[in-house]
């Protein structure tokens, strides 16, 4: 009986050892999270929308939803962009119409603040009031345009989170 309980220890302390070394290979294996910088240039579409997912990633606390609404808003003032830009304004307005689900994110960004800004308060001046609750707004801009976003959201009762581009 006594020869039993020994190996039943000894398995025991093994399997404990075992599991705090996978422990450690993982650990050690995790890659290290660097920070994706901002664009210099407006131009650099994919940059932005990597800084933009970056950024978005970093935060998610308090979203339960497997994938956040993303919309990078280009900058510039040809043809292109300006279109670009009033598609994803049709886009945002029939989201917000509709309204989104709790536990969501609708993330904003671009090289251009203020036109992110002026999309994002495009979009909700219609929003039924309380439609967003417990729905994470968040708006990555210049300083100088938090305030007038802020403003905009505060009757759809979303979440607002801003993060200043840097």
């Amino acid at each position: 009986m006594r020869k039993l309980m020994q190996a039943a220890l000894l398995g025991l302390l093994s399997v404990l050892v075992l599991s705090a070394c996978d422990k450690k290979e993982e650990e050690a294996a995790a890659p290290v999270a660097v920070e994706v910088k901002m664009p210099t240039t407006a131009g650099d579409r994919a940059g932005w929308k990597a800084y933009l997912v970056d950024v978005v990633k970093r935060n998610m606390a308090g979203v339960t939803s497997s994938r956040p609404y993303m919309y990078f808003v280009p900058a510039g003032e040809d043809q292109a962009a300006q279109d670009e830009r009033i598609n994803q304004l049709e886009n945002v307005r029939t989201v917000v119409a509709r309204t989104v689900l709790p536990g969501n994110m609708l993330a904003f960004g671009g090289p251009d603040s203020k036109l992110t800004g002026d999309l994002i308060v495009d979009s909700f001046k219609d929003a039924k009031a309380g439609a967003f609750k417990d729905v994470i707004v968040l708006f990555v801009g210049a300083a100088a345009d938090q305030a007038r976003v802020q403003e905009a959201l505060a009757a759809s009762g979303a979440t607002y989170r801003f993060v200043e581009m840097k």
